[in-house]
Parts: structure tokens; sequence; C-alpha cells
């Protein structure tokens, strides 16, 4: 039974941090490409960082969060996360984690919706921005 759980999520002035946390089980957590979507009432399901299968050390990063944001993993215990630093309005979103382990995550970067209709998925967890 596949499971994605994100956690860390909330409301923070702008400027300040959060971090999020996507614990995984149900699936080779190594053998995945993993990242963190998000969706703002209006706009497209958008892929804003990504972090390739194996010791993850290749990652990705939307524009609207590189230089600001770190995407990491703990192999040992199946947890993916994203720090965002900087804070902005435009961030607040409902965020979800997703994994593949047929596809990068990069060939569907912008989705009509979240969750999409591959591989696995988070229920998300809301970041609001003020």
């Amino acid at each position: 039974h596949v499971q994605l759980v994100e956690s860390g999520g909330g409301s923070v002035q702008a400027g300040g941090s959060l971090r999020l946390s996507c614990k995984t089980s149900g699936f080779t957590f190594v053998d995945a490409d993993k990242g963190w979507y998000r969706q703002a009432p209006g706009n497209e399901c958008e892929l804003v960082s990504s972090i390739g299968s194996g010791s993850g050390t290749s990652t990705w990063y939307d524009s609207s969060v590189k230089g600001r944001s770190t995407i990491s993993q703990d192999s040992a215990d199946n947890t993916m996360y994203l720090q965002i630093d900087n804070l902005k309005p435009e961030d607040t979103a409902v965020y979800s984690c997703a994994a593949s382990t047929e596809d990068a995550l990069l060939f569907r970067y912008r989705l009509s919706r979240c969750p999409g209709t591959f591989g696995y998925w988070g229920q998300g967890t809301q970041v609001t921005v003020s």
C-alpha cells in the first residue's frame, strides 16, 4: 500500500521559512524520481522542485524558487524535504509531493490539476504566505 504523507505547511509571514516533509512507504524510495508540485487557486499545477532517483544528487528547481529553496531526502527514513526561505505571497498554494518510478517528473512539469494521474501522490499541504 503506497502512502505519501506531507507535513510542515502552515501560515507564515513574507520573508519567513518553511520546511515541508513527505514521508513515504509502499514503494522503493531510491528507485523513484521525486518532487514537489504546487497549485494555487485558478492556476495550473506546477512542479517546483525535483530530486532524482538513487542518492538524490540530481536536483532541479523552478525559477520561481531557485536560490531560496532546497530539496533533500533521507533514504534511511524514506522521507523527502523541501525547505523554502524568503517566502513570498505568490508562494501561497497547496503543495503536494509526488514520486514516479516510470518517468522523470520534469517530463510532466505542468498539469491542469494536482494530483496528477501518474505515479504516487500525497494529499497536499496548504502553505499561506501573508
